[in-house]
Parts: structure tokens; sequence; C-alpha cells
């Protein structure tokens, strides 16, 4: 059996770093696998969902450990008091170093748009590329996000929006540079990971924050793109 590594667990919260390609929920695909069930095995008791990292994305995800503990966290997340730190490596370099990202986008899937704001900064910036068969080079960057609001799939739409959508994105990136840098750097992942998030401890309303760090399917084409991120 798979063992998720754990980043904290009380008597109300667990806490672990989720890997890329596993999903959440099995009500989200027919995965045989998902973080519910294989945490579920591993602690020996029930776990419920607090929020969700989509399959591809990595890092911090935090799980209740009982239906009181699931609503306070609920309310927490619905409440926006929840901090969200995400990197992503995009194709390109914005202009601006840092920036806001205000655009609405759908709550949920074929939902109605509704307002959703994005703070971003750049943190690492690749040297040029070459293209297969072609005189042009790309180039890519990691990019550190903060989402203000909680929509579906937001870090990945508004750095599409942006001009800089996130490889490996299958949904809203470039198949061509998706299998460029599959072929070049072994990266064969959506390069989106959650390295931080802070929120209000469900029972006593202390604020606590989880880190994750970069894991080696995506800090290793990092580094082969000569890419270094500051500490």
């Amino acid at each position: 059996m798979t063992r998720l590594a754990l980043l904290h667990q009380d008597d109300h919260l667990v806490v672990i770093d989720k890997p890329s390609g596993l999903i959440v929920h099995r009500g989200w695909a027919d995965d045989a696998d998902s973080v519910l069930s294989l945490l579920r095995a591993q602690l020996g008791r029930l776990v419920y969902p607090a929020h969700r990292l989509d399959r591809g994305t990595s890092g911090v995800l935090v799980l209740a450990l009982s239906p009181d503990s699931a609503r306070a966290l609920a309310a927490s997340f619905e409440a926006g008091t929840v901090g969200k730190r995400y990197l992503a490596l995009v194709r390109g370099v914005p202009r601006e170093a840092a920036g806001r990202i205000d655009h609405p986008i759908p709550r949920s899937e074929d939902g109605p748009r509704v307002p959703a704001a994005t703070r971003w900064r750049t943190l690492a910036a690749s040297a040029p590329m070459q293209l297969p068969d072609s005189p042009r080079t790309v180039r890519f960057s990691v990019i550190e996000a903060w989402p203000e609001t909680g929509r579906l799939h937001q870090v990945r739409r508004h750095l599409k929006h942006l001009g800089h959508p996130i490889i490996g994105d299958a949904n809203h990136g470039r198949g061509d540079l998706n299998r460029l840098l599959a072929a070049r750097v072994g990266l064969r992942r959506l390069a989106l990971h959650a390295a931080t998030l802070s929120l209000p401890h469900p029972a006593t309303g202390t604020t606590i924050t989880f880190s994750a760090p970069l894991p080696a399917d995506l800090e290793t084409p990092f580094a082969a793109l000569g890419l270094t991120l500051p500490a």
C-alpha cells in the first residue's frame, strides 16, 4: 500500500504532502486509489476532505478527522481566511516582475463566472531553449502565486489569462511545450505545487502554517532548466 507523507496530525486534522497523479476523492474519477482511501487505510480511521487539489498538483493538503472539524475547515475556506501559496513552471517570462490578476472564472464546472483574484511574482527564469526544427526559442519561468479566492483551477486559469500557461497542463497549456519538456528534462506532470497553506485551527482558532518541499519530479527538471529558487 502506498503510504502518504504526513506533515502534521492531531485530534482534529491531518495534513499530508500529496504526490502528483493522485486524486483526492474517488467521486472525482474512477481511480482505484485516492487520498481518502489510502489515508483511511494508513490511519485506520475515517478522514474527511476539507478542500481539493487537482490530480496533477502536489503539495499541502488538509483533511479533517471529524465531521465537526470538516465543517469548521470548510467555513474557513469559504470565508477566505486560508492563505495558499503555489509554485508553478510556466511558458515564457512575464514583462512585469509581479502583479495581481483580477479576472472572473467559474466557481465550478460549467458554472457562472464569479470574481477571482490571484497575486503573483516571478522567482526565476530560464535561458532560451531551442525549439525542434525551428529557429525560434522559448523561455520558462517559475511563478509564485497566492490565490485570494478559491475557484476551480484558479491558478491554472489565471496564469493562462496572464499569457503564461503552466507546463504540463493538458487543458489550459500547450501540448507541444509539454512534450518538449518531457523529452528534454523529464517533466511529465503538471508543474504546479501547493507549497504553503495557513489556516485557523478548527478547534482553537489559532493560525497554523504548513509547508511541503518541492518534490523530486519538479526539482530535477527545474535544475535541468537552470532554475534556482530563492531560499
